[in-house]
């Protein structure tokens, strides 16, 4: 029995109470992380120094046509902005972070997409930059968006041989509307976007998640006042027209939807402003014999831009 004890506790074969380690060391530990996320790599310990940099830099302000950085926050955002293809130049992961399926597809997103830096960083350096969100272990950085100049749209078209179609937004604040009005620009062959620079929507990560990628290629261009920038428009012999609910006639009965057109449409709640209702040349309405007595800023652009399409055609 001493000899077949002694067998039994011999450092080959399965042993007695081992519940099943040995099965699960052989089942692996998943992919090899990047070189940033390895503990003492150099990579690493350089993104980490970055990261504290970054981290302690006090985020740049907004000047001339560009927006400030932006940080998306968490694992579920960070995950959706880099499934539509939002711009970004930095992940920020956290060290010793626990590893779901959330990280992992954050990782492998990045990898497929490159021009992502990567950093690891301590939670407290997360902390730091988020202002103490709940950041969950993982922060994006998006750069700042270069705002196009009003008069570029209007150039571009004319380049290209065809006559402007442009919609303004007046007072719009949710950035979901602006990205959906890109998106109805860029379906319905419109050149361009004008937003004010206060007081109105920017492109911001969920614009652009909205607009489904079309950001990429229809230009959004800031206005300093933007009674100003549609009276520079006209004077070009672009016509201005306001969406409005006691317009003096309807969308389809507007023939200078086949000419060069700034279509400027207004906030749900309180349409347009006084002064850029003033500066249109005219003011039509949308007929919605429904019932309903508004539509929100991104289906309103959608409905004018089909008219618009259809009579260029």
């Amino acid at each position: 029995m001493a000899a077949n004890n002694r067998r039994m506790s011999g450092k080959k074969g399965a042993q007695v109470g081992s519940g099943g380690q040995r099965r699960r060391g052989l089942e692996g530990k998943g992919p090899t992380p990047p070189a940033e996320m390895r503990k003492g790599h150099k990579k690493n310990r350089v993104a980490t120094s970055k990261a504290k940099q970054t981290a302690r830099r006090p985020a740049p302000k907004g000047r001339g046509g560009k927006s400030t950085s932006e940080l998306v926050v968490g694992r579920n955002p960070v995950v959706e902005a880099l499934r539509e293809g939002v711009p970004a130049n930095t992940l920020y992961v956290q060290q010793f972070i626990d590893n779901d399926e959330r990280v992992r597809e954050a990782l492998q997103l990045v990898g497929e997409r490159g021009g992502i830096h990567l950093m690891e960083a301590p939670r407290p350096e997360l902390d730091r930059m988020t202002n103490g969100l709940n950041h969950q272990g993982l922060v994006l950085q998006i750069p700042p968006y270069e705002y196009a100049h009003p008069d570029d749209l209007a150039a571009a078209a004319y380049d290209a041989g065809e006559d402007p179609l442009i919609v303004a937004l007046d007072g719009v604040t949710d950035p979901r509307n602006l990205g959906a009005v890109v998106r109805s620009v860029s379906a319905f062959g419109g050149h361009g976007v004008v937003v004010p620079e206060r007081r109105a929507a920017g492109m911001t990560a969920g614009a652009w998640k909205t607009s489904a990628g079309t950001a990429a290629r229809t230009p959004v261009a800031r206005a300093t006042n933007l009674t100003r920038t549609l009276e520079a428009y006209k004077k070009a012999g672009i016509v201005v027209v306001g969406l409005a609910a006691d317009g003096d006639g309807e969308i389809a009965e507007l023939a200078a939807l086949e000419g060069p057109v700034v279509i400027v449409v207004g906030s749900e709640g309180k349409g347009l402003s006084r002064l850029v209702g003033e500066t249109c040349d005219f003011r039509v309405r949308i007929p919605m014999p429904g019932g309903a007595e508004s539509l929100n800023a991104g289906v309103a652009a959608g409905v004018v831009l089909y008219e618009a399409a259809r009579r260029r055609a």
